[in-house]
């Protein structure tokens, strides 16, 4: 088994669940509430103490149902099943107490929800955020709208995603990554085989994973271990790359019982801990 690149954070004696970590999940549309459950599910597996998962109104019930041990939010949502642009301010008071946002997965393309978005991003206050899939999507072709995220978020994108950020198209994965991340000051995890973390100065390829990991969901699971390890204390490129190679590591054991061809992201998902459990500290 390779080393991971960072230890996995300690967890003290007296723990409790508002000491080790408090993540908001903002995620979800109408027909996409599997991604929303699958990176709340996959924070608290990580190790959050506690999840908050903030998603459509017309979505609750069904998360409510697939996530018991998640904290459930309605916002206000769009005709199409989207978060609208008036979510912003009952968006602005969860951000309150908590250590790490995960904002993207599942929200769609409607233009409300790309508008706030947008707004979150321009207006700032943030708290350390994994910024995914749709969250990505937002800022197609006009990537230095993150810029004011410097030194506080992980960027998540798989391939397509990445073209849509940067839509040059210039020179090898390496480093075309390199520049894109030294440009904006973020870390950025580039999916793949042999994903890459870059936050502009440094550089991880992460040797954990396998074929059976390309299945949907498989990417909503990585945003929430990633949104843990930012809600333990770990910086965006600590946290970007130890989730990684936990994320390919759960896909390994995964497939070493299941094989490839049938592997799912609930399978990554339920082989977390079985990742984290060698390197957790059992001292005090």
């Amino acid at each position: 088994m390779s080393q991971p690149p960072f230890p996995f954070p300690r967890r003290p004696l007296d723990a409790h669940k508002g000491s080790v970590g408090r993540v908001l999940v903002v995620a979800g549309s109408r027909g996409m509430a599997g991604a929303a459950c699958l990176t709340a599910q996959a924070a608290l597996r990580s190790g959050a103490g506690l999840v908050t998962l903030a998603v459509p109104e017309g979505l609750l019930e069904v998360v409510q149902i697939k996530t018991t041990c998640v904290i459930a939010k309605p916002l206000p949502e769009t005709a199409g099943g989207g978060l609208a642009r008036a979510a912003e301010a009952p968006l602005r008071a969860l951000f309150a107490d908590k250590e790490a946002l995960a904002l993207g997965p599942g929200l769609g393309q409607d233009p409300e929800t790309r508008a706030l978005l947008r707004a979150l991003v321009a207006r700032g206050g943030l708290p350390p955020l994994v910024l995914d899939a749709d969250g990505l999507n937002a800022f197609a072709g006009e990537a230095s709208r993150l810029a004011g995220l410097a030194g506080r978020a992980a960027l998540t994108p798989h391939p397509g995603e990445f073209a849509r950020l940067d839509p040059s198209g210039a020179g090898e994965r390496a480093p075309r990554l390199r520049a894109f991340t030294a440009q904006l000051g973020v870390t950025t995890l580039l999916k793949g085989q042999r994903t890459l973390v870059d936050d502009g100065a440094r550089c991880y390829e992460n040797p954990t994973g396998n074929p059976g990991m390309a299945t949907a969901g498989a990417g909503d699971v990585l945003t929430g271990v990633v949104a843990a390890l930012l809600a333990a204390g770990l910086d965006p490129y600590a946290a970007a790359s130890l989730g990684a190679w936990l994320h390919g590591r759960a896909g390994d054991l995964a497939a070493e019982r299941l094989g490839w061809a049938g592997l799912t992201a609930l399978d990554v998902l339920d082989a977390l801990p079985l990742a984290i459990t060698p390197l957790e500290s059992r001292t005090p």
